[in-house]
């Protein structure tokens, strides 16, 4: 039986950008999976413009997707972890990552967040942490990178 404060999911979707936050989240996933099994997807979503087909051959994107993809799958063999790796091709990054946990009837989705300031130093979010806020059918995890040299 886990911990009374150990976080408990039976089925996680981690959402990858091929980012600095890619391996904090796939870390964390599978040290928190351990205690109980839990099953982690990796998710990384290739955006297309509305010009492409959504199944349309990215070739020329396939192989960063795939990098992205075997890097998860690579750290998570050194932690003893497991996950599942999947690609998917959509139009919106935060829909697309939202579908996929609504489709795989997850409890939790987690993201990450680089830490990046726009134009006069605020603070940016993006749109698919919002989008995942707004629209996800379970818990949402934000991992945020921490704050660079130049920002503190």
């Amino acid at each position: 039986m886990p911990e009374a404060n150990a976080a408990v999911f039976r089925r996680a979707v981690l959402a990858l950008s091929g980012g600095p936050t890619d391996e904090m989240i796939v870390r964390l996933a599978c040290e928190l999976a351990r205690p109980t099994h839990a099953e982690l997807i990796a998710v990384h979503v290739v955006e297309l413009d509305w010009t492409k087909p959504l199944d349309a051959d990215v070739a020329e994107r396939s192989e960063e997707a795939q990098r992205v993809l075997d890097a998860a799958e690579g750290i998570a063999d050194l932690v003893h972890g497991k996950i599942e790796a999947v690609l998917v091709q959509a139009r919106d990054l935060g829909a697309a990552i939202v579908d996929e946990a609504a489709a795989r009837d997850a409890d939790l989705l987690i993201l990450g967040l680089p830490y990046k300031t726009r134009f006069g130093g605020d603070f940016a979010v993006g749109r698919a942490v919002p989008y995942a806020f707004k629209n996800a059918p379970c818990a949402v995890w934000v991992v945020r990178e921490p704050m660079g040299e130049e920002s503190r």
